[in-house]
């Protein structure tokens, strides 16, 4: 399977190989689904906590007489009925995450990145690499290639101009291929990889 192949520094174009076992797969959305659910799962924190009838602060002392008031049997106004009471069966901390299978992870991955080739929303660049750190020289090139709205997949070693650059427009994203996840790929309408990350992934997810 080939795409093209594009530069940020001339309108020069070519094409780069993809390995179809990786980017020409049938996108399955019951894999997606179980790995993006996995995925913000473990993004919860689980610190949400109430305080119950034991916790409050207060007097233990009988509110009224248990006969002769007319109403209902008090004991304390630490109990939920009462305004400032504790809470009955609320939230208490806990551990959001679920487990997953590698091998879902990695198929997970493969889908992801084959559903963004099958809709055509996949570019690659040759590298990311701009000769100044000048937002408008990169958002001109980034109108021109249609990608108001992307994420762009890098080495850990960003080049300093275009990491400085890519910040400034709204809508762009960028980070490096240790972090390439299944979420932010679909998340973005475009998936912009720099040829070198393609190698890696190639190499990671054979």
């Amino acid at each position: 399977m080939k795409v093209n192949l594009v530069s940020l520094s001339s309108n020069k174009k070519s094409s780069q190989e993809l390995n179809d076992s990786i980017y020409g797969l049938d996108p399955r959305g019951d894999i997606l689904h179980r790995v993006v659910t996995w995925q913000l799962s473990k993004r919860r924190s689980g610190t949400h906590k109430v305080k119950e009838r034991g916790e409050i602060k207060g007097s233990t002392k009988k509110i009224m007489a248990q006969k002769g008031s007319g109403g209902a049997r008090h004991s304390t106004r630490k109990v939920n009925l009462f305004r400032g009471g504790g809470v009955a069966f609320g939230p208490k901390p806990r551990d959001y995450s679920t487990k997953l299978p590698k091998k879902i992870r990695t198929l997970g991955l493969k889908h992801a990145l084959s559903a963004k080739v099958k809709n055509d929303e996949l570019i690659v660049l040759d590298e990311a690499k701009l000769s100044s750190p000048k937002t408008k020289e990169l958002a001109s090139k980034i109108k021109e290639l249609n990608l108001e709205n992307a994420l762009f997949i890098d080495l850990k070693e960003f080049d300093k101009n275009f990491e400085l650059a890519i910040k400034n427009i709204k809508g762009l994203e960028l980070i490096n291929i240790e972090g390439i996840n299944v979420y932010d790929i679909l998340r973005k309408e475009k998936l912009v990889l720099t040829k070198r990350s393609v190698e890696i992934l190639n190499e990671r997810l054979q």
